[in-house]
């Protein structure tokens, strides 16, 4: 019988990716809250398991060798499942590379970039508007690159992949990211094919209750947890 995996997680973009393929493969885990408005990410025994202070993580008690293995950043546990379960991922190397591509992508813009957009037009706790302009500027930048690639192939590596499961999420809240869907048509439709995915709204829902409505009026304990200085070893 498979051991569980325990995923450490919060219903954030980067959570989510991991918590849709966990659905998409029906692989047995456990969800361990980390609250990161709460500085769980700075528990000792947290980073022992993602050093970088960052969720989500896993821990696999049935690693490659058959011993528990530990794996942080979301886009090397995407890599890690599709290997264990060979789904997600293709094999030839032209696809994969393909996939593994735009799995990049997300991880070095659309989640960066994005992220950025997001917390100077909602989070900042006052108006940058160079800051505002600069990240909208380049979250319209990523869009046009996304409805182009879409424009060519049903899915970002053709097939739906890790890639699709690790960007659909970050385009959840465009909103917040001064983006209309409507102006991006053929990444509109990718974004209702895949969020009609009975896998990835599963995924979607899970820690629906630990989410927190957070805006710049935020509470200041919680401010400096996420956006502060705090570091390993320091207060």
């Amino acid at each position: 019988m498979t051991r569980p995996i325990e995923l450490y997680y919060w219903p954030t973009p980067n959570g989510w990716k991991i918590s849709i393929f966990l659905e998409e493969v029906e692989l047995p885990y456990n969800v361990v809250p980390v609250d990161i408005t709460a500085g769980d990410q700075f528990k000792p025994e947290y980073l022992e398991i993602s050093p970088n202070n960052k969720m989500p993580a896993i821990v696999d008690p049935e690693g490659p060798d058959g011993e528990p293995i530990s794996v942080f950043e979301s886009g090397a546990i995407l890599i890690y499942l599709s290997e264990k379960t060979g789904q997600f991922l293709p094999q030839l190397p032209r696809e994969r590379y393909l996939t593994l591509q735009w799995l990049m992508f997300q991880m070095g813009f659309v989640g960066p970039m994005l992220g950025q957009a997001h917390h100077f037009r909602k989070y900042a706790n006052e108006e940058i508007p160079y800051a505002i302009t600069r990240y909208t500027d380049e979250a319209t930048r990523l869009y046009i690159v996304m409805d182009e690639r879409l424009s060519e192939a049903e899915y970002f590596a053709g097939e739906y992949s890790i890639a699709d499961m690790a960007i659909y999420p970050w385009l959840f809240q465009h909103e917040d990211q001064g983006q209309k869907m409507e102006d991006y048509p053929n990444l509109e439709r990718w974004f209702e094919r895949v969020g009609s995915r009975p896998a990835v709204q599963r995924g979607m829902d899970v820690g629906a209750d630990l989410r927190r409505t957070l805006d710049r009026g935020m509470d200041e304990r919680i401010r400096e947890t996420l956006f502060g200085n705090r570091r390993r070893g320091r207060k």
